[in-house]
């Protein structure tokens, strides 16, 4: 049993680390690229055959599940944790845990589908997304136009939109008896959501104790932890169809563009990486050789990322194996890696403790995924127990609870504190 929670702490590190990266671009792009990264972990610890051969396709999902999320606005129901009363902490953790839950049950739902797609179990995926697409508008709609359900006020309301898609997608599930991809979903979003506020009390704690770190980027890695983790549990203690058909090479091609194309470049057009190649003549300030050698080189990276996966890939048609996997790994990730740095100032000595553990987290990773530890359970199951469920969910709300208490009674207000709900 201890051996299977050495992949999953593989699965969960990776996820945690690619969404301390996604801080430094935000979004939905940023997102996208730490989904990506942390399914394609997910495939290399399964260690499954069919798996390896369907491996774009799963990163492809799991970039749009967990990318999806990035609409969300979170920044200000950070801030309500930095006050000082329970209603308004208490307040910021719980919707931390919603958010987060909406990353998780997009990114692990979709993720679980395309996992369970075989040759007897299809997936009309036309219906799913015009069924999701109009649960995010009506959700939307009625919630935030007409009740008038404010979570982020004046910010973008977006997490109604994903509420509405998630909730399609789970009757979409439920109704096509897709049972493993459910345990899936509803696993990811209790993990992913407990990080965001468990990762929130940490970033005060170590605000309060005045630690010399971004705490912020703690937070971070805290959502894609604990959410990378449950998502892995929930499919290495799942029963999967044997009967995986080989991906058409159309839909490898789609998926490909999406991981390697489609979003380094909005990361890239969405930092202040290409900018110094853009500007324009007329403006005061130019921007300096090192700007533009950093601009360049960034392009170069996702470049070269894009042509060494595509000819170890597309390119060489052939079924995929766990090689072609780890390497598509290594060079997705490592990118993400060094876009980092260069976006943070690397070209021009700035250089953080948080950049390097990293590396030391991605070292880590790398030495945990060539060790041979099972990843499934001994008895996978697909029961699909919603008391249990319930249980484990105010047990987490609980927790959530005590942590509001602790967090009032060691600060007062804190610096960037919003307030939701006046005390009387």
């Amino acid at each position: 049993m201890k051996k299977q929670w050495i992949s999953i702490l593989a699965v969960g590190m990776t996820f945690g680390t690619a969404w301390a990266i996604r801080g430094q671009f935000g979004h939905e792009q940023g997102a996208a690229w730490a989904g990506g990264i942390g399914a394609l972990a997910l495939v290399l610890v399964s260690r499954r055959k069919d798996w390896y051969a369907k491996m774009l396709l799963i990163a492809f999902s799991a970039a749009i599940g967990w990318g999806a999320g990035g609409m969300i606005s979170y920044g200000i129901v950070v801030g309500y944790g930095h006050s000082a009363d329970l209603l308004n902490v208490l307040y910021g953790f719980l919707m931390l845990f919603v958010i987060g839950g909406l990353f998780g049950l997009l990114g692990g739902g979709l993720l679980g589908l395309t996992l369970d797609v075989s040759k007897r179990k299809r997936v009309n995926w036309g219906g799913l997304i015009a069924e999701m697409t109009a649960g995010g508008v009506i959700a939307y709609y009625f919630l935030i136009v007409q009740l008038e359900l404010l979570m982020t006020p004046p910010r973008s309301e977006a997490w109604a939109i994903c509420l509405g898609a998630g909730l399609a997608m789970l009757w979409y599930l439920v109704r096509n008896n897709f049972r493993s991809p459910l345990r899936v979903a509803f696993y990811s979003a209790i993990g992913a959501g407990f990080g965001f506020a468990f990762g929130n009390f940490l970033q005060i704690l170590g605000n309060v104790l005045q630690i010399d770190f971004n705490m912020w980027n703690v937070m971070e890695y805290s959502i894609g932890f604990f959410g990378g983790c449950s998502m892995a549990y929930g499919v290495f203690s799942c029963e999967w169809s044997e009967q995986v058909s080989v991906p058409k090479r159309c839909e490898n091609i789609i998926a490909f563009f999406v991981i390697f194309v489609f979003i380094p470049y909005f990361v890239l057009t969405n930092s202040p990486l290409i900018e110094p190649l853009f500007r324009n003549s007329g403006e005061l300030q130019k921007p300096d050789n090192i700007s533009v050698i950093g601009s360049i080189t960034a392009i170069v990276i996702v470049v070269s990322a894009m042509l060494l996966g595509w000819f170890k890939t597309i390119r060489s048609e052939k079924i995929f194996d766990r090689n072609d996997v780890g390497l598509l790994f290594v060079i997705y990730f490592s990118a993400y890696v060094m876009i980092s740095y260069i976006v943070t100032g690397a070209f021009k000595g700035l250089f953080h403790l948080n950049h390097h553990l990293y590396i030391v987290n991605f070292i880590v990773i790398l030495i945990l995924l060539k060790k041979h530890f099972p990843a499934f359970f001994p008895h996978p199951t697909t029961e699909l127990n919603s008391k249990k469920w319930l249980q484990y969910t105010i047990v987490i709300v609980f927790v959530i609870f005590i942590l509001a208490l602790i967090a009032i009674n060691i600060h007062g207000e804190m610096g960037g504190a919003n307030i939701r709900f006046h005390p009387f």
